[in-house]
């Protein structure tokens, strides 16, 4: 299944009413089905955490992406979290961080 997509700059979705967000996010699940599997850590806003298949801390979100059957595995949390989870999901499974700039403060010092 090949899906079009147009990209958007993220300043163009920060503006956006929450009505054509949600409208937006919810015509990408539909045309991605069963290929997508979202990712929430339980510390996201509610307005992300609400589309996630799977909520959760870091380590249990790692696990659901080991056995996800999606193609696409959506993180919604820091940057460790997604790479622990692409680590540990399947060949052929692509592991996408939505905020590239997501950070954790702790992680950081530890840098």
């Amino acid at each position: 299944m090949a899906t079009a997509t147009t990209a958007c700059p993220l300043d163009n979705y920060l503006v956006l009413p929450d009505h054509t967000m949600d409208g937006r996010i919810s015509a990408a699940r539909t045309a991605l089905g069963r290929e997508v599997v979202i990712l929430g850590h339980h510390y996201q806003r509610d307005e992300v955490i609400r589309f996630a298949d799977f909520r959760g801390d870091s380590y249990k979100l790692s696990q659901q992406a080991a056995h996800a059957a999606g193609k696409y595995i959506v993180f919604c949390g820091v940057h460790f979290m997604a790479e622990s989870a692409d680590i540990l999901s399947l060949p052929g499974q692509v592991t996408i961080l939505p905020d590239l700039n997501a950070g954790c403060s702790m992680a950081d010092m530890a840098e």
